[in-house]
């Protein structure tokens, strides 16, 4: 399906270019063509390159630094058909929403649905969650629509629970991306302000941690039965609400986010990692496992978007990887393949705590591969900005560290992709270790699913494919740092594995519910990051360098991109 929409697009691939918002970039509306400027641009930084290639005689290699380049720079062009071919699969998926379920949070592809969160009624998941993407792609009457909806119908005055992690992510981040990338429309920050003020009192805790829920309508913070909060939670709202800050001069939406990572910081544990719950009441780290998977990603992922967004120094950052290191990465018996593991605490006889590793490695993981890369030429980089790829002078030791490390983890996440029937990664892996008895002449590959069963048979939850995006977010940001198309090539794999074994046929995409069954059942349920973070970074890996370059924004863990800043005060910068 896709490669037989690829050649049809291939003759229209020049119209298409004209009509794409590729000034996200400057903060203009995305909605406006490329000016004719920055087209000359991008053709004078293409020359550059060729003329360097020719002037070396062949051993001009990605990232040197031509004789008309900048320090560092490199023009990465768009591949225009594959591109746009991204686009109608948003398109696909859009339109079916819009047709059958228009403002509800979720859609049901299959049923022709929509679902809202609450029987108290929605708050705009779906819709919020997709605009900056509508934005990007240069999809105007599509936008138009959308924000209209949100001028006229979008009411966050529901009297009932929300999470307040995936509301802060999916919609206050929707939010404030929007309004950056439509140049400021008032609408957007008017929308952002009135839900975060509804959300302020989840920070009205004995420990100064938000608490699972809100009720929004009541404008009340509902605690966890247990008192506890998810560690990944907690610290993932950080970016959302100091942009917010920023725009509002509102210190307090700064201080309650900040103030989280002060009790973070205070509560560390000796190994530098972090267990997945935190207590609402202590602020200390409860006994769970230390995981770079569910309830614990996000944590490691804001360590340096946190630092990224204001150039600021993020202190928790290069330890917490260096710990990762030293206590989390394993190889695998065969391939030598790179990945994490988990500890999990397990109390003795006498009382005492014992860790054991558990060699399982969630999809949500596979975004760790294109973070380190990036941290490596930022946090940890000698010198800026730096080569695409990097010259390895230009890395300090732990930049070269996690460099090689990002490289390695991202070909672990394609190989679950490649080790499957559909091409498709299952939700969890297991690792086969010598620990559990395995040896590397099993003959088996690598990795597999717990309690798999035979094509046709019921599957375990671990064989989904929900349309996750981590891998992809990856191979976005190694491809903008390395220019390597083998990159582009593992995306436009995973895409085409996509189209055919999740696309619906009458509009939409659903889950697979077992990867390694090519006549697998579907479930009738589209996640809104399909729109919101796979297809985005599937379009972004395929435009030029100059789409929201990553120097000038940073993108919150639901790939919505807001722009780095120098924040108005440096008080709210400490963690002491």
């Amino acid at each position: 399906m896709a490669e037989n929409t690829l050649r049809k697009r291939k003759s229209e691939a020049q119209e298409g270019e004209k009509k794409r918002a590729q000034n996200a970039s400057n903060g203009a509306s995305s909605n406006k063509p490329p000016s004719s400027s920055f087209q000359l641009k991008g053709f004078v930084a293409l020359l550059a390159f060729v003329v360097a290639a020719v002037l070396y005689k062949g051993e001009y290699f990605v990232g040197r630094e031509g004789p008309s380049e900048g320090k560092g720079a490199r023009y990465l062009p768009a591949d225009l058909e594959k591109r746009d071919v991204i686009v109608d699969a948003f398109k696909h998926a859009w339109l079916a929403y819009e047709r059958d379920a228009m403002g509800d949070d979720e859609y049901h592809p299959i049923s022709k649905k929509g679902s809202n969160l609450t029987t108290a009624g929605g708050i705009g998941y779906t819709v919020v969650d997709s605009l900056d993407t509508m934005q990007i792609m240069g999809l105007t009457s599509e936008y138009a629509r959308a924000r209209k909806w949100v001028a006229n119908e979008l009411s966050f005055d529901r009297d009932a629970k929300f999470n307040t992690f995936e509301t802060t992510i999916r919609v206050l981040g929707g939010l404030l991306s929007a309004y950056h990338l439509s140049g400021g429309d008032a609408l957007y920050l008017e929308r952002a302000t009135d839900l975060a003020d509804r959300m302020i009192p989840v920070f009205d805790s004995p420990s100064g941690l938000p608490t699972s829920d809100v009720n929004l309508g009541l404008r009340k913070a509902i605690e966890d039965p247990n008192n506890v909060v998810s560690t990944a939670e907690a610290s993932t709202i950080q970016l959302e609400l100091r942009y917010l800050s920023y725009l509002t001069d509102n210190e307090e939406y700064w201080d309650k986010a900040e103030n989280v990572m002060r009790v973070i910081k205070a509560a560390r544990l000796p190994s530098g990692l972090a267990t997945i719950y935190l207590g609402g009441e202590s602020g200390q780290f409860l006994m769970s496992q230390i995981r770079l998977g569910s309830r614990g990603d996000s944590y490691y992922e804001y360590l340096l978007k946190q630092y990224l967004q204001t150039n600021q120094t993020e202190p928790m950052y290069e330890d917490t990887m260096t710990a990762i290191h030293k206590q989390l990465l394993e190889k695998s018996l065969t391939k030598n393949l790179t990945y994490t593991s988990e500890r999990v605490p397990k109390r003795g006889k006498r009382g005492n705590i014992d860790w054991y590793t558990e060699h399982k490695q969630d999809h949500l993981v596979c975004f760790l591969g294109g973070s380190l890369m990036l941290g490596a030429t930022t946090a940890s980089a000698d010198i800026q900005p730096v080569a695409v790829p990097p010259i390895e002078a230009q890395l300090a030791a732990a930049g070269r560290r996690d460099w090689k490390t990002g490289e390695e983890l991202i070909e672990t996440c394609v190989d679950t992709y490649k080790g499957t029937a559909t091409g498709l990664s299952p939700e969890i892996v297991h690792f086969r270790s010598a620990a559990d008895g395995w040896s590397n002449a099993s003959g088996q590959k690598d990795w597999y699913i717990r309690d798999a069963r035979p094509a046709g048979q019921e599957p375990p939850y671990d064989a989904r494919y929900i349309l996750r995006p981590e891998t992809i977010e990856s191979l976005f940001i190694a491809y903008r740092l390395t220019g390597d198309q083998k990159y582009r090539d593992y995306g436009w794999d995973i895409f085409q594995a996509i189209e055919k074994y999740c696309r619906v046929e009458s509009g939409g995409y659903a889950s697979i519910l077992n990867v390694d069954d090519v006549n697998s059942k579907l479930e009738d349920r589209m996640e809104t990051f399909m729109m919101s973070e796979t297809l985005k970074y599937l379009f972004l890996l395929f435009s030029d360098s100059t789409v929201l370059p990553l120097d000038k924004y940073v993108f919150n863990t639901e790939a919505h991109p807001l722009p780095i800043f120098t924040p108005h005060s440096q008080r709210a910068f400490s963690t002491s």
